[in-house]
């Protein structure tokens, strides 16, 4: 089970996913104040939920304070407390005294300025304590949660997760072209035997994702009937589309000019060249792919590309609805939805 309590980016991924966000909300039913329709709560009622005195939500503002401020704690002062202090009401935490707050005059202090948490920011404060035994219950229960979100959402497998995105489609559509492109100039231009469509495959996606296609079906379990692209996110089926495009040419273009096929050391070398150039050229987009491929599938796949490692960060509140989101949509239903857009495609 993730350890929410020693890893920012397991945390983020959970608190950046609206969908489960809404469901631990419902899960917990726990009240707060109310104000600008969000519900907020004082320093001293995150530790009466979470068990804990407030010297500890303190030390733990300290230590802190930029993820939770991330996350949604703030500092109300001048006229917006004002407007908390007027209009703000209350509703009860099921662990205050006799219904009510134990901070119920808060509204009425004179205080300057007041740190709240929003919900996120709550959860966030449970996530990091480790000194509350109903914060470790919280944690385990946000998992769980979070877990059976995604699983509704995907049919129980997030192998094919990457389908559900909108633009998964038409990227794997127009990349199939290019792929039989590059085959046709292996086929012409080089002197080899048909193992040169894997070795060569192999060495673009070393290239672009630093695994061939033997490592990354290890690392995401794939069975024998599984096709690799079908695994891959539209990002990446895009730079596999730009390498096969630009190495055909390139292969194409130095054949003609010897005027015969090119060898396997040849063709190395050409490799070299074209890739070093990508380095250069491309390397904002390989950067971003990688660290796409390496967050999103440690995030929603729950695996680990170890030589992507250094790559993988949060998933975006934006990839979530990308792939949770009402847009996403099972491949069968997305093909169906768009067969007279593939149909004109075709016919061009």
């Amino acid at each position: 089970m993730k350890d929410l309590t020693t890893s920012n980016i397991h945390r983020q991924n959970i608190l950046n996913n609206n969908y489960a966000i809404q469901q631990i909300k419902q899960a917990l039913g726990i009240g707060g104040i109310l104000f600008e329709n969000k519900i907020y709560f004082t320093k001293k009622q995150v530790a009466t939920f979470y068990e804990v005195d407030e010297k500890t939500i303190e030390r733990l503002l300290d230590k802190y304070e930029e993820e939770l401020r991330k996350n949604g704690y703030e500092i109300l002062e001048g006229t917006r407390l004002a407007n908390f202090k007027k209009n703000a009401t209350q509703e009860p935490l099921p662990e205050a005294k006799n219904g009510q707050l134990t901070d119920i005059n808060v509204a009425q202090s004179h205080t300057r300025n007041l740190g709240l948490f929003d919900f996120r920011s709550f959860l966030n404060s449970g996530m990091l304590l480790t000194v509350s035994e109903k914060a470790q219950t919280v944690r385990s229960i946000i998992l769980d949660i979070t877990l059976d979100t995604i699983n509704k959402k995907t049919g129980g497998s997030t192998k094919y997760i990457n389908q559900r995105e909108e633009e998964f489609l038409l990227s794997s559509f127009k990349e199939d072209d290019y792929h039989k492109k590059f085959k046709n100039a292996l086929h012409e231009y080089v002197d080899m035997g048909p193992a040169k469509f894997a070795i060569y495959t192999n060495k673009i996606y070393k290239s672009i994702f630093k695994e061939n296609a033997q490592e990354y079906r290890k690392i995401l379990k794939l069975e024998a009937k599984d096709q690799t692209r079908d695994t891959f996110y539209s990002e990446t089926i895009n730079m596999v589309s730009s390498y096969e495009s630009g190495l055909t040419k390139y292969i194409e273009k130095k054949a003609k000019s010897l005027n015969r096929k090119l060898n396997s050391v040849e063709l190395d070398i050409l490799f070299q060249d074209f890739e070093s150039m990508s380095e250069s050229i491309l390397a904002p987009h390989l950067h971003d792919n990688r660290r796409k491929m390496a967050s999103r599938d440690l995030c929603f796949r729950e695996v680990l590309h170890k030589e992507l490692e250094e790559y993988a960060g949060e998933v975006s509140t934006s990839d979530f609805e990308k792939f949770l989101g009402a847009k996403s949509m099972d491949l069968s239903d997305r093909i169906e939805e768009s067969k007279e857009i593939f149909k004109r495609l075709k016919d061009r």
